[in-house]
């Protein structure tokens, strides 16, 4: 599966994306401290973290017997500048462009 396409897969889920949005408030949380903010059992949450991870939108660290949860922006900027910002460009450029005819009328 294409990159992409894993990233896509993961943010399409809502539960996925209450996660990043978790880890987005507070990173190097433990599979626990996510598991008592849904409601679904652990073995759920950590389904759901390990498609994150296929992803590449969370990296994990051991820390002692503890494995850390940490949010990678990077797949999602990515995301947004191969999909998002080449669509909007020609639009806002094209309001650009208008403000300034408008702004220069007598």
């Amino acid at each position: 599966m294409v990159d992409d396409d894993r990233v896509f897969k993961a943010l399409a889920d809502p539960t996925r994306r209450l996660l990043l949005d978790l880890l987005f408030a507070r990173e190097g949380r433990t599979l626990t401290e996510l598991e008592s903010e849904v409601t679904m059992s652990r073995f759920g949450v950590a389904k759901h973290l390990k498609v994150l991870e296929e992803a590449g939108l969370v990296v994990t660290r051991r820390s002692g017997r503890e494995k850390l949860h940490f949010l990678n922006p990077v797949p999602i900027r990515l995301i947004h500048d191969r999909w998002i910002d080449k669509y909007t460009e020609r639009h806002v450029t094209a309001l650009v462009d208008l403000k300034t005819a408008l702004e220069d009328e007598p």
